[in-house]
């Protein structure tokens, strides 16, 4: 139960800050990059990718 209410408030920071919340799952890898990236181009895929790479693992 601990680790669902984790996951949701990973996937609150993320949809308020989407390369923190994927920054404090995954740490400085490829999927903050491609977050980052997707954030400066539009905030709205920002949020989608990183609510998907927050629940795939």
């Amino acid at each position: 139960m601990a680790e669902g209410s984790a996951n949701c408030i990973d996937i609150l920071i993320a949809i308020i800050l989407p390369p923190l919340g994927v920054f404090l799952k995954h740490g400085c890898g490829h999927e903050f990059w491609i977050c980052l990236l997707l954030t400066f181009l539009g905030y709205i895929p920002g949020i989608i990718y990183a609510v998907y790479a927050i629940t795939k693992y």
